[in-house]
């Protein structure tokens, strides 16, 4: 008995293709105030009694030089945002008063760079899981996010237009 591989029909690429772009539209997420663009706020899960936990994101500014000033999620204590960067050889992490959000450019919060540190958890952040957090920018203001717990290992979502 022969088995005859039959060609893909075009429905089926196209469905495919569809369900593929729908998982990548749940998965990307992004929020807008003013001419702020925030892309896919997102937070590594932590083990149990660990103290804090880290967050990232990406925000573009289409208007005119603003600042990221704080954030604030009912997840931790306290939340800081903070900078990592090589000092002689030794990376080097430390409690920054705000990050800027220059006209016209994107910033991307990640591991290595300007990221929040949740402080003080109050429950273990769980693979995915969400929660909201606050934003505050100096002259757009505040937005309510949520954040996607993804797993300690997972390479983040790329969201592009």
């Amino acid at each position: 008995m022969t088995t005859e591989r039959q060609p893909l029909s075009l429905k089926h690429l196209i469905g495919t293709a569809a369900l593929a772009l729908a998982t990548l539209a749940a998965q990307a997420h992004e929020f807008k105030l003013g001419a702020i663009t925030i892309g896919h706020p997102y937070a590594r899960a932590t083990a149990a009694g660990q103290p804090t936990g880290g967050g990232y994101l990406s925000f573009a500014n289409a208007g005119p030089a603003d600042k990221l000033l704080s954030v604030s999620a009912d997840v931790a204590k306290s939340v800081e945002l903070h900078e990592m960067k090589m000092e002689s050889d030794v990376m080097k992490m430390r409690q920054v008063d705000g990050i800027d959000a220059p006209a016209g450019k994107k910033v991307e919060l990640k591991p290595g760079g300007y990221h929040i540190m949740f402080v003080g958890l109050k429950a273990p952040l769980k693979a995915g899981d969400k929660f909201p957090a606050k934003l505050k920018f100096e002259k757009a203001g505040e937005v309510e996010v949520t954040f996607n717990v993804e797993a300690p290992g997972a390479a983040p979502m790329e969201h592009k237009h």
